[in-house]
């Protein structure tokens, strides 16, 4: 890395230029090392001011420096408790030691907020307080106290997506617009069920400043992957992945491999297996490229007979060399990647437990859920002037506003993140970027949590964000219920939030496990004039609490096969067919 590092800044030179890390570092190095040079801008700008100054780095912070001294003419702008761009390089010191670097510095505090209402300031105010490293303010609403915030609790992250969307239709309904809202949450990946659930509702939406969950790149490149080897003839699928990850198959030779389709009138995937039958002349080292793909979406294709689709997609992804090249680096850039792959796989795994449920005694096939999904990705080539709800990530987020904000994901571990009850410069920096979350919204305000997730191919049980408990309760109005699962409702193992050492990353996507396919083994069929109560432990009436549909209604009990089905009309998600055996749930009546 260094080596790259040193022939990027020869380049550099050489083009006689600078990217912006450049324009930064060579400034610092001129006033640090040149000093007439410094002195002579010193006394050119008599007067220095300085916005955003709580998002300032090292660099930025020495040149502001290296231009002033402690009796300058120097005015910074800045709100501490916005500095949310840490990783980043900015450093909050620099705005708190601001009086201690210039002693006669006078301190305004522009503490009127004219956007939000009383009850959303004063939850962020709330927020705030606890963190240690800020400048003290008490910020006040000239708005009347408006609505208290809610706080929404779901039994997945799937009836989250879905509560969240019924929120919006309501605010719709009394008048608002869907440009006046906006959901909020901690990773990109976290979009994917918010997405599917506004699209069951018909809400229009659009993802600010990035794509829709299915038109990200690395989504696209496995979906494609998947589409091939369920279909060798979708040649849209073939031209996208046949050169990556890179294995030498470049645009000349695939030129070429068309040029032939065309005139034979066959698809392009029998030239691409077999070149020389067309009269397509490669070199060897290309056709040997050309075979080894051919093999690789042969062996999945095989292997779409006996596997699940979960490890199907696992081996895919694993053997295609797409986990190897998104899991190269942890860069920024890459770690959504890796966020956005995972979500994809536990997609399927959620796929897999609610076809399981559902009864159909089948498999969960790689083809069928591509044949759901298709119809999401399909939605995301809607372009118009329609108002829409916006998507987006907190940190994109800062310097907006909406009538209505959602914030999305609010679990510990997620938000705040994992690590950062072991860094506490870190967790403060999580409860500023909580604060810019609440702040953002005018009059209307909802926090909404899941207590189970698939995360890494298993339930995980989660536990609300502990912010949520810093707010004020008066500027809160509760709809989340105290709720224990059913031991059975978890398979997975979730980090103790008390261990000594900070979780590491997990990567699920390396061990991949082969479970084969198989029919749902038989049961015991109950005896006859066995009620259904004894066989299936509920009555027609009863209520429930389902891990991912949340709170429904028994509406019917009947033998299936052999188990007991059970139809339940949910609140959020309408009727679903479930199978006793495999129903995640508690009895509540």
């Amino acid at each position: 890395m260094a080596d790259l590092y040193a022939r990027y800044e020869r380049r550099c030179r050489q083009a006689n230029a600078m990217d912006f890390d450049d324009l930064l570092l060579r400034t610092y190095q001129l006033l640090r090392d040149h000093p007439d040079t410094c002195h002579k801008y010193k006394e050119r700008f008599q007067y220095v001011l300085v916005d955003e100054y709580q998002d300032t780095n090292f660099a930025q912070h020495r040149i502001v420096s290296l231009l002033t001294d402690p009796t300058s003419r120097i005015c910074v702008v800045g709100d501490d408790a916005q500095s949310i761009y840490g990783f980043r390089g900015a450093e909050i010191g620099n705005i708190l030691q601001f009086n201690t670097q210039y002693a006669g510095a006078r301190l305004f505090k522009l503490e009127c907020n004219y956007r939000s209402t009383r009850h959303i300031v004063e939850a962020a105010n709330s927020v705030i307080s606890h963190n240690k490293g800020q400048i003290p303010k008490a910020v006040y609403s000239n708005r009347d106290a408006g609505e208290k915030i809610t706080v929404m609790a779901a039994m997945s992250d799937k009836e989250e997506g879905q509560k969240v969307a019924q929120a919006i239709a309501a605010l719709h309904r009394r008048g608002l617009a869907y440009s006046d809202v906006a959901i909020l949450y901690r990773t990109n990946a976290q979009s994917r069920s918010l997405e599917e659930a506004l699209r069951l509702l018909s809400i229009p939406y659009r993802i600010y400043g990035g794509l829709s969950f299915y038109q990200r790149k690395e989504v696209k490149d496995v979906l494609a992957y998947f589409r091939l080897t369920s279909n060798h003839y979708d040649e849209e699928a073939l031209t996208r992945i046949i050169n990556y990850p890179a294995r030498g198959i470049g645009d000349t030779t695939m030129n070429k491999l068309a040029a032939a389709s065309v005139m034979a009138g066959v698809p392009l995937w029998d030239v691409v297996a077999d070149p020389a039958k067309f009269g397509v002349a490669v070199h060897s080292g290309t056709a040997a490229r050309l075979a080894t793909f051919v093999g690789l979406i042969n062996h999945f294709t095989q292997m779409a007979e006996t596997e699940t689709a979960y490890d199907l997609a696992l081996s895919i992804i694993k053997e295609s060399g797409i986990h190897a090249d998104i899991y190269a680096d942890t860069s920024a850039e890459n770690l959504s990647r890796q966020e956005n792959l995972q979500e994809l796989a536990d997609s399927i795994k959620q796929y897999e437990q609610e076809m399981a449920e559902a009864g159909t005694g089948e498999p969960a096939l790689l083809s069928d859920y591509l044949s759901q999904v298709s119809l999401l990705t399909d939605a995301d080539t809607d372009r118009d002037d329609t108002p829409r709800v916006t998507l987006m990530t907190v940190h994109a987020a800062k310097g907006l506003e909406y009538e209505a904000v959602f914030v999305a994901g609010m679990e510990d571990e997620l938000f705040p993140n994992a690590n950062a009850r072991f860094f506490p410069k870190e967790m403060e920096e999580e409860r500023r970027l909580f604060y810019v979350a609440l702040t953002r919204a005018k009059s209307y305000c909802y926090l909404s949590y899941a207590r189970t997730r698939i995360r890494y191919g298993s339930f995980l049980t989660c536990e609300p964000s502990p912010f949520i408990s810093e707010i004020d309760p008066a500027c809160l109005r509760r709809e989340d219920i105290a709720f224990t699962p059913r031991t059975a409702a978890t398979d997975g193992h979730r980090p103790s939030i008390r261990t000594a050492e900070p979780p590491s990353r997990p990567n699920p996507l390396s061990t991949l496990r082969t479970r084969r396919l198989s029919r749902v083994a038989p049961t015991p069929r109950p005896s006859a004039g066995k009620s259904l109560d004894e066989a299936g432990g509920l009555r027609v009436g009863q209520h429930i609490e389902h891990e991912r549909f949340g709170r429904g209604e028994v509406r019917r009990l009947e033998q299936a096969g052999e188990t007991i089905k059970a139809t339940v009309q949910f609140d959020n998600a309408g009727e679903k067919a479930l199978l006793l055996k495999f129903a995640r749930y508690r009895i509540l009546d």
